[in-house]
């Protein structure tokens, strides 16, 4: 087994002849003018397709950052609100006894 492996690493391969056979001509083993065409087509509409990609790829990531920012503010805006809220049911005992507010440094008039 050895010595057949060996062999077939030695012997070299019969080198291609260089011309064509008989009844074929270079024009048809050669993409010619049309696989040029074909293959430029296919570049450009691939580029298109990869443009078109990148466009929409940017204007979802862009639609997710404004979503998350319009979160961000309506949490913020809910805080304010809870905080706004428990000022509004501060201890009555810091009120005065009209409801005129606190009752420290109020400068409102009693009556």
């Amino acid at each position: 087994m050895q010595n057949l492996l060996l062999s077939l690493a030695t012997t070299p391969t019969p080198m291609p002849t260089p011309t064509l056979r008989d009844g074929i001509t270079e024009d048809q083993v050669t993409p010619g003018l049309l696989g040029f065409i074909m293959t430029a087509f296919f570049v450009v509409a691939t580029a298109l397709l990869i443009v078109d990609m990148v466009r929409r790829i940017r204007r979802v990531r862009y639609r997710a950052q404004v979503e998350e920012e319009r979160i961000a503010a309506a949490a913020e805006a809910d805080i304010v609100a809870e905080e706004a809220r428990e000022d509004a049911t501060a201890p009555q005992e810091a009120r005065d006894t009209k409801g005129n507010g606190y009752s420290q440094g109020s400068s409102l008039p009693r009556e």
